[in-house]
């Protein structure tokens, strides 16, 4: 059975290690890093899988000092938001639906706190084919795209209302 559950201190290894699997669909992610994202986000929280993390997904609200060049796009862009910034499920979890689960959580906890939107990024070039039809079913649309980190990967931005 899967639980999902807000993201304690003791998770945050396991947190990181998972991160570190995907790292070239999210982005790094250290400790330290993990520690400060946790401050800035209103959503953190972690999918369970008999006492073992088997995802994460972390969200910004509007309005915090997050130094990140999507976030920033969406900043500029939309009033209210909620801003995905990584989603990862461990590999030997795939297909259980944890991040569907996630992903129905986050809109309730949107809904529930009058965010008007949910954002988030995804990859294009390199073409994250996953992803893609994953936030497809959430009906997520193009809303803008740019090239980040340095200009080797072009992202397509993406909304979808709550």
């Amino acid at each position: 059975m899967t639980i999902l559950r807000d993201a304690i201190h003791a998770d945050f290894d396991s947190i990181v290690k998972l991160n570190a699997i995907e790292e070239q669909q999210t982005s790094p992610m250290s400790l330290e890093r993990l520690r400060l994202l946790d401050q800035l986000s209103s959503y953190n929280k972690v999918a369970e899988i008999e006492n073992e993390v088997a995802g994460f997904l972390l969200a910004m609200p509007v309005g915090v000092s997050y130094e990140n060049e999507n976030y920033n796009w969406f900043g500029r862009r939309f009033p209210s938001f909620l801003y995905i910034d990584r989603i990862v499920v461990g590999a030997e979890f795939s297909g259980r639906g944890i991040g569907s689960g996630l992903y129905v959580d986050l809109f309730a906890f949107a809904r529930s706190h009058k965010i008007k939107a949910i954002t988030c990024e995804y990859n294009i070039n390199p073409l994250n084919l996953a992803s893609r039809a994953f936030h497809r079913k959430f009906g997520f649309k193009e809303v803008g795209n740019q090239w980040v980190a340095n200009g080797t990967k072009l992202v397509s931005l993406q909304s979808v209302e709550t």
